[in-house]
């Protein structure tokens, strides 16, 4: 898939994820936040401020160049993906809690998004460069991202038994067009890549596991459960890719590959990463019901 065709169809694959996302939503899912008012509190703390803020001082700390530098504040303010539920179904996270808090970012991240981008370019590349998300670039990006959503939830609600039967394969839908437009991607710029992967890939990596473990420990300390916090873990460490790469790549929006790169790799990355944090979240799920299992033996001897 050439660079070309990919800039076309990524805007198209986010209208598919976007609108997968809103196939699983309903009303109740925004009044469902009032349930969890803890965790959901600690997770929008964690993804609002904390990890771009983390983020900030890893771009310094790595002495990124300007265009990366944006490209990661970019991946840090973007939402978490319509693939965290998918995985906390897996691994036996709150699934009911990340439909809740994707919702609730996904519609933040339309104003908080643009401000950290802004502020960004600005920072790193200067406040006098027409780069950024000026106001016309920020309604494309809601109209992107709330017009999908809309239609989803509609059809939600006017075809309610439909919408459920699909709810599944098109979140599986959503994680296979995110992996073909993220291969499109790589191979439409492969050479773009090459030349930059080894710039951006440790920081990246360690940005992931740095936003999986956040959003996984931030919760626990403050008591919060251990389902719900494997919730919050995936719902912060699985950025929602599609849309960073759709803004940093599109003409129409940011109009640069380097600004695209981290979350390429990112989308790429994260796969991997989240498996691996599902199976040591699911140890510990083991440990614990063997943990219980033990002490009510115990009791009963």
């Amino acid at each position: 898939m050439g660079s070309g065709l990919s800039l076309v169809l990524f805007p198209v694959a986010l209208g598919i994820v976007m609108f997968g996302l809103g196939l699983t939503l309903t009303v109740e899912d925004f009044r469902r936040v009032m349930r969890y008012p803890r965790v959901v509190v600690i997770s929008l703390v964690c993804q609002m401020l904390i990890l771009p803020a983390i983020c900030l001082g890893l771009v310094v700390a790595f002495d990124l160049r300007p265009e990366l530098a944006v490209g990661m504040m970019l991946l840090a303010a973007s939402p978490g993906g319509s693939t965290a539920s998918l995985y906390s179904h897996l691994f036996k996270g709150n699934v009911a809690l990340n439909v809740s808090l994707t919702a609730i970012n996904s519609v933040l991240a339309l104003f908080t998004l643009p401000l950290i981008v802004n502020l960004a370019v600005a920072g790193f590349i200067g406040s006098d460069t027409s780069i950024g998300l000026q106001f016309d670039k920020v309604i494309q990006v809601f109209a992107m991202v709330l017009i999908p959503i809309a239609v989803g939830m509609a059809i939600r609600a006017r075809f309610t038994d439909f919408a459920v039967r699909m709810e599944r394969t098109v979140k599986v839908l959503s994680i296979v067009v995110l992996v073909v437009m993220i291969t499109g991607a790589l191979s439409g710029i492969k050479d773009d890549i090459a030349a930059t992967i080894g710039e951006i890939i440790v920081i990246v990596l360690v940005f992931n596991l740095i936003s999986l473990a956040i959003g996984y420990v931030a919760p626990r300390a403050l008591r919060v459960p251990h389902r719900e916090s494997v919730a919050s873990s995936f719902e912060i460490g699985l950025h929602n890719a599609t849309l960073a790469i759709t803004i940093g790549m599109s003409p129409a929006l940011l109009d640069s590959t380097d600004m695209a790169m981290p979350s390429v790799i990112y989308g790429t990355v994260m796969f991997f990463t989240a498996v691996a944090f599902g199976f040591v979240a699911a140890r510990r799920t083991a440990a614990g019901t063997e943990v219980t299992g033990r002490a009510a033996d115990s009791t009963t001897v």
